[in-house]
């Protein structure tokens, strides 16, 4: 027996594919240990509208001699990512973040898209 017969793969997944998505953003000085804090206690709201859009895999670090934060995260081929600024509970936390980090005036993070470069599986 193929081991296609034993663990069946849906149609619809073989079409599926992350796309890997990069940005930097920047903190004030002095705010780390409570940019960290904040992350650490994410609001469970918060985080279900984020995989909800088709994002996995999400990380930020920090360069702490620049306070550039770099973030990274995986997209489904089918995400909403677009679709978040525009949801409550997103300006919420821009609102919350904004004390922060750099913001523009509606609190949106000030975010610089990085283009990869290099990549090893």
């Amino acid at each position: 027996m193929r081991s296609a017969e034993l663990f069946p793969i849906p149609r619809s997944a073989l079409h599926t594919f992350m796309l890997r998505n990069a940005f930097k953003m920047k903190l004030k000085p002095g705010k780390v240990a409570e940019y960290k804090k904040r992350h650490d206690e994410i609001w469970p709201e918060l985080a279900a509208e984020l995989r909800a859009a088709g994002i996995s895999d999400y990380s930020i670090f920090l360069d702490e001699e620049t306070l550039t934060l770099f973030a990274v995260q995986k997209l489904n081929d089918n995400n909403s990512a677009t679709t978040l600024p525009n949801l409550p509970i997103v300006r919420k936390w821009w609102d919350y973040m904004a004390p922060l980090m750099e913001t523009h005036p509606d609190h949106a993070p000030v975010c610089g898209d990085l283009r990869e470069v290099f990549h090893l599986d």
